[in-house]
């Protein structure tokens, strides 16, 4: 059993690989479009019913504006780069919903979310942009299947050690150890680097877009001026701190600007 648990984990491993186009890097994925879009949209849907949707107001026009400007451009730069085709699957969706958290969210295949709760920390278009573009970058890179994929090989390992263990109290050991080890040492940091990932991407996209990407490092002080410093250890929490963001976002921003050039954009909103 043993062996057959550990051999379906390779096999998984070494198969199901997707590339980034944004990185060029292989993902590890075991969810095609096919299966995990239907989900997302059905799960989007009911979310929907069971919350109060805000439509006509300026502010949620101003959310499927931004939504479709930053969807478009990603449509640009994939076109650009060698790939046509790929969000043909994607169904772009964002709405405005009441609830005071601070938060916004896109589930796989192009659903977003954005609460009211975000809108006083945005506080104008380009600061929607932001988050817009982080969130849709979330989409693009597959980010909620790799999470999936990741914890599905979690669960392996956790199965091939119960089945290799024996001994009882060595088992509830190895169980002790390695839900902390595979949780700090591997799923904590593969969720901070997908947030990474989603900031870098967005921040690019939001300046095809026409936004200014420098509102991004403006956006997450004011974040962290709402947080009041309450946030655990960098290395204990599933996202970068806000002085890693900040200090990312300023730093890739010129990039960001440059990138955009390569598509006639030259000022920005």
């Amino acid at each position: 059993m043993k062996r057959i648990t550990l051999a379906v984990a390779m096999f998984l491993a070494v198969t199901a690989c997707k590339t980034n186009p944004f990185t060029g890097k292989s993902t590890l994925n075991f969810y095609p479009n096919s299966q995990i879009f239907p989900m997302a949209f059905a799960q989007y849907d009911s979310f929907l019913d069971e919350n109060k949707v805000i439509t006509g107001t300026s502010d949620a026009q101003m959310i499927t504006r931004v939504g479709q400007r930053i969807a478009s451009a990603a449509e640009r730069w994939l076109d650009a780069n060698g790939y046509p085709g790929y969000l043909k699957d994607y169904k772009w969706e964002y709405n405005l919903v009441d609830d005071k958290t601070v938060n916004a969210w896109c589930m796989p295949g192009g659903k977003i979310v954005f609460y009211t709760g975000i809108l006083p920390i945005t506080q104008n278009e380009a600061g929607i942009a932001v988050v817009m573009g982080h969130e849709v970058a979330h989409a693009l890179a597959d980010h909620g299947a790799q999470r999936m994929s990741a914890g599905m090989l979690q669960q392996i390992g956790a199965v091939a050690g119960n089945v290799a263990i024996q001994d009882p109290e060595k088992r509830n050991m190895f169980n002790t150890a390695y839900g902390l080890g595979s949780q700090v040492g591997v799923m904590l940091p593969f969720s901070r680097g997908h947030e990474t990932e989603a900031d870098r991407i967005g921040l690019q996209i939001m300046a095809i877009a026409g936004y200014n990407p420098d509102e991004a490092a403006q956006l997450w002080q004011r974040m962290k001026a709402q947080s009041g410093g309450q946030a655990p250890p960098e290395f204990l929490s599933t996202h970068p701190s806000n002085d890693t963001r900040i200090s990312n976002l300023t730093a890739w921003a010129p990039a960001a600007k440059q990138e955009a050039r390569k598509f006639g954009v030259t000022s920005f909103k």
